[in-house]
């Protein structure tokens, strides 16, 4: 006789999850709360469908934050087996020029859920609609819809606290609690981060991109872009710090970040490009030898004394490492996605909680931090591969 499994959530972690399950052995049932599924999985790509990242694995569990606590997950489901198992169901992928993996050109994101859901559909896994977890009975049997379901196994997939409209509220964190369960409350990750500009400044460079450049922020860089808004920064040079931010504004209720505008030369580089210049005026130096935009000028404009900004020593210091100060974190409910949730400590090596035997946690309900660009998907894959693997071989 088969054993039954119910999944919680239909996030991207419980469809992986779903999709390597033995249903030779298991009966698997998806318990979702909205009508449809992959609410989120469908969000993630509305900004350019990153699946995954092909830089090499070894690099690839570097980005994560703590990376040790996934490294057997990622290890166990690569970012080449995530792109061969797209491919064997019917999504070929491509590598872009920023080595991000993205479906082929033409395949929107509800194909592929489709094609995930479909293939789910055909190896008998049940999806319910409209059914939402509410907590345990005194025997730890689920309580969905006021109904008792009882399980050999449950796997929680209920997404962290950020873009509630997909479902994905993290109001079960208050339920976890109740139940022992260690928890930290929810905080924005891959999110805005508040700059208080000068009110000229941000009326002449609200929008405007500062490319090719690296941020780092306590010892950690990241090469890329970032947008100038009316609340500071946001893209993916800064997303890939917000761990290293968040700790110093825990710390210190600020964050300093550093900007190199020209991350390819060297500060000896900058300072002689500038000496030797056959301009005169220092606009032009900065624009015309080492391609500048206006909205970087401005940045060292406001941030140097006049005396400071004709001071080549200066300039090329501040032009490699411009400090920037950060007061707060963005919005919440807007950021790509969080951390917090169930605390890495309250699970074992497989993610089944110590507090209630059988029952596991996936996904991004668990406290781990991971940039964008393909790499927050990756996790989520990983994670649900990994323990069907392990559910898969239990006697």
């Amino acid at each position: 006789m088969k054993e039954s499994i119910s999944i919680i959530g239909s996030g991207p972690s419980a469809l992986f999850l779903a999709a390597f399950l033995d249903v030779e052995k298991f009966d698997v049932t998806i318990y979702e709360k909205n009508k449809t599924a992959g609410r989120k999985f469908l969000v993630a790509g509305k900004g350019g469908f990153n699946l995954t990242h092909s830089e090499d694995i070894s690099k690839l569990i570097e980005r994560y934050t703590p990376s040790d606590f996934l490294e057997k997950s990622l290890l166990s489901f690569t970012n080449d087996d995530f792109r061969n198992w797209l491919k064997k169901i019917g999504i070929p992928t491509y590598i872009g020029s920023s080595k991000r993996v993205y479906p082929e050109e033409g395949i929107k994101p509800i194909t592929v859920l489709n094609t995930i859901l479909n293939h789910l559909k055909e190896k008998g896994v049940v999806i319910k609609y409209e059914h939402s977890f509410s907590g345990w009975n005194t025997e730890n049997n689920l309580i969905i819809n006021d109904e008792i379901i009882i399980s050999d196994y449950t796997v929680f997939s209920l997404g962290g606290g950020s873009w509630k409209i997909t479902g994905s509220d993290g109001n079960w964190l208050e339920t976890f609690q109740e139940k022992g369960v260690n928890t930290l409350l929810f905080e924005a990750s891959n999110c805005a981060f508040k700059v208080d500009w000068k009110p000229n400044f941000i009326k002449e460079n609200e929008g405007n991109p500062l490319k090719n450049i690296e941020i780092s922020c306590s010892e950690k860089k990241q090469k890329g872009e970032a947008v100038i808004t009316k609340f500071g920064l946001e893209g993916n040079a800064i997303y890939g710090l917000s761990p290293q931010i968040r700790a110093q504004l825990k710390t210190h209720k600020k964050a300093i970040i550093f900007i190199d505008f020209k991350p390819t030369i060297t500060l000896e580089n900058v300072i002689t490009k500038v000496k030797n210049s056959k301009f005169k005026n220092t606009t032009q130096i900065l624009k015309k030898e080492l391609k500048l935009s206006g909205s970087q000028i401005d940045l060292l404009k406001i941030h140097l004394s006049k005396e400071a900004y004709l001071d080549v020593e200066i300039l090329s210091k501040n032009i490699k490492k411009l400090p920037l100060e950060i007061t707060s974190l963005g919005v919440l409910d807007e950021a790509i996605s969080t951390v917090g949730g169930i605390e890495i400590e309250a699970v074992d090596s497989n993610f089944q909680l110590h507090k209630i035997a059988n029952q596991f946690c996936i996904g991004e309900m668990l406290n781990y931090d991971a940039p964008t660009g393909g790499y927050l998907l990756q996790a989520c894959a990983s994670l649900g591969v990994y323990l069907a693997k392990h559910l898969n071989k239990i006697e």
